[in-house]
């Protein structure tokens, strides 16, 4: 199963970003809960869920900073 790609991402809307990032955090919860109670099958859905959540903080932050930039150059 290949990793997600950020372009996939790149085209969520900032509603879509947030609801997605919440449900990878709930994801990586419940993989963590499946890890102590020994039931994990798939380990490498750890990974998975880390770099996906990892690409959409991403494309937040660079939507807060490009967000942010006209204002300062009005300034």
């Amino acid at each position: 199963m290949p990793l997600p790609k950020i372009a996939d991402a790149r085209s969520l809307s900032d509603q879509d970003l947030e609801a997605q990032i919440l449900a990878v955090k709930r994801e990586l919860f419940q993989l963590r809960f499946q890890q102590g109670t020994r039931k994990l099958e798939k380990p490498h859905q750890f990974k998975h869920a880390r770099h996906r959540l990892a690409q959409l903080l991403t494309i937040e932050r660079e939507r807060q900073l490009t967000a942010s930039q006209p204002k300062a150059e009005a300034e």
